[in-house]
């Protein structure tokens, strides 16, 4: 849950308060649902919200790790490759 919010805080910037107007989540549902972006209003929004809940919560966890993966990979890591160091 903390995901999801997490989440939804970061991708609905400068419409935090009203994220049904958010450009970017208007696209997203659009290409995901297939409702017509101009149309999505609080309730569309808040009942795509609750019918794709599961996937939506899915794709927060998946975020969640790959951020994690990211984070790790940008810590140097000495290669057995390279050999000694002097």
């Amino acid at each position: 849950m903390a995901g999801m919010l997490r989440l939804g805080w970061q991708v609905s910037k400068g419409n935090r308060l009203r994220p049904w107007r958010s450009p970017y989540l208007r696209w997203r549902m659009e290409t995901y649902s297939g409702l017509e972006a101009e149309h999505i209003g609080a309730r569309q929004f808040f009942g795509f919200l609750w019918r794709e809940r599961g996937a939506l919560a899915r794709y927060a966890r998946w975020r969640w790790e790959m951020a994690g993966v990211r984070r790790h990979s940008l810590h140097p890591v000495q290669s057995a490759a390279a050999g000694p160091q002097e």
